[in-house]
């Protein structure tokens, strides 16, 4: 401050001086008086911050870093270090026996059977729903593709890699399904984790099932926006939700303008097998304004007279969800997802979904297989209801364990069998489980203990055994599975 002071008097003497030049000679009195003036004038404490701070100026303009010249070491000293040297490791340890890291072999093709790790069994753990798997006939179209169009398109949807059986498949999901367009991605996982950052951003609201699968939870994580969890199906505690956040808009209306409201669900919930009250959802999204997005990746195909899934489970027009997403890899037997809807959700994807725009497309003969599982569905409509029958079949006969507990929807195709009395921690859990799974597949009976990232969901998740219903099972497999598994949990339990 005072030497600011300083440089602004003697720019104004210099000015004034200039035009008089005989009064040079008493610059250095003009100089000291007006100085001495000011110094008087400064707060004490300011001279000595600004004492303080051109010290430390000095101080760091003269000061060597290093304390002074640096020894050079020899070149014994630089091997020494070097050698010494231990990087901190990139993650932390991990157990080498986590149940996770274990990998089950498959030694055969996939199907109503399946031979793991040498023991040829009933498969229970793959889903393979509507069994398209063993299907001939799809294998031979899917055969014929690759004979035509090779393995891979090496090239993103805009880049070359746009074939015309990714057009045809869009159009026919699109017309199976009874809206607009439909766009098609080359990964399950990355269908609905694209679909949601497309369109919420930061600053928006998205009230989230609880229990949703992990797929959509790296969507949320992506979209950057405000998520508020309701509990499980429970209508009355998102509806509470709902109206806290009303209350809030209220306070600042301008806000509330900007704010877009987002609901997600599931059809069938893949870590509970349970259904979503969809009719319920649709009422909460008309009385509050929210757009709706529903992820079929388990009900597309496996719900509904004709495998239409959720809405046509409930009767709801579909025109009522503002997004459908579903994997192919359930029911259709292939590889791959979409999302279908109106124009607009579907071409804002084409420049927004990042799963679409920078993977390379679906390959020709997975999207081949996609085309004819749909031939199937329009030609044999029964094998819906064959398929239930066989889920209730199963949930009838999986409720009497009688140490262990089944959970999902009777008509669901994915249900999880849990410990009947809770072991003292995750890990215990998960260690029963899995004894109890390499034990009935060296018995004939592949079934499989559910995977989670533990500590990257957003709820805590109850370690399990996920069943994996398939329409090709007879009566009598199902009672060889039912027997086998309770004879074993009961030798562990």
């Amino acid at each position: 401050m005072v030497a600011i002071q300083l440089f602004n008097e003697i720019g104004s003497i210099f000015r004034n001086v200039s035009s008089f030049p005989e009064a040079f000679p008493t610059l250095a009195r003009e100089v000291s008086y007006r100085f001495g003036f000011r110094f008087l004038k400064t707060p004490t404490f300011a001279l000595v911050l600004e004492i303080l701070l051109l010290i430390s100026v000095i101080w760091l303009l003269l000061h060597r870093r290093g304390g002074g010249r640096r020894r050079r070491l020899t070149k014994e000293e630089e091997e020494e270090i070097i050698a010494n040297y231990e990087p901190e490791p990139l993650v932390g340890d991990t157990d080498p026996e986590h149940p996770l890291l274990r990998t089950r072999i498959v030694q055969s093709r996939v199907g109503k059977r399946i031979k793991v790790d040498g023991h040829e069994c009933l498969n229970l753990g793959s889903h393979n729903y509507l069994g398209f798997l063993e299907d001939e006939d799809i294998l031979e179209e899917a055969c014929k593709s690759l004979r035509k169009y090779g393995v891979g398109s090496c090239g993103p949807r805009g880049f070359y890699g746009t074939m015309d059986v990714h057009l045809d498949l869009e159009d026919r999901i699109a017309k199976f399904m009874g809206l607009e367009e439909a766009i098609v991605y080359s990964y399950g996982f990355s269908t609905v984790a694209s679909a949601i950052p497309a369109y919420a951003k930061r600053g928006d609201i998205i009230f989230v099932d609880e229990a949703v699968n992990f797929a959509v939870q790296k969507g949320l994580d992506a979209s950057r926006s405000t998520i508020v969890f309701f509990k499980h199906n429970d209508m009355e505690d998102l509806e509470r939700l709902l109206i806290e956040q009303e209350k809030r808009d209220q306070k600042n209306p301008k806000k509330a303008l900007r704010t877009r409201r987002f609901l997600v669900a599931e059809g069938i919930y893949m870590n509970t097998g349970e259904i979503c009250p969809l009719p319920e959802l649709v009422a909460l999204r008309q009385k509050y304004k929210l757009r709706l997005f529903v992820d079929e990746s388990i009900s597309f195909g496996t719900l509904g007279k004709g495998g239409r899934g959720v809405t046509e489970h409930f009767s709801v027009d579909r025109d009522e969800v503002d997004l459908i997403s579903a994997g192919m890899e359930g029911s259709m037997a292939t590889i791959g997802g979409f999302c279908v809807g109106s124009h607009f959700i579907a071409e804002h994807q084409r420049l927004s979904g990042l799963g679409y725009i920078f993977s390379a497309s679906l390959p020709p003969m997975l999207t081949q297989a996609a085309i004819s599982a749909l031939d199937r569905f329009e030609r044999e409509p029964q094998i819906f209801q064959q398929l239930q029958d066989k889920s209730k079949a199963l949930h009838q006969q999986f409720s009497r364990f009688s140490k262990l507990l089944l959970r999902g929807d009777e008509l669901s195709p994915v249900k999880h069998l849990y410990l009947a009395q809770p072991a003292e921690n995750f890990d215990a859990e998960l260690k029963l489980l899995t004894e109890l799974a390499d034990k009935c597949i060296a018995q004939g009976v592949a079934i499989v203990q559910a995977a989670y990232l533990q500590n990257r969901e957003r709820v805590p998740v109850r370690p399990s055994i996920r069943i994996a219903v398939n329409r090709l099972l007879e009566n009598s497999d199902i009672t060889k599975a039912f027997e086998t598994i309770e004879s074993v949990s009961s030798g562990i339990l």
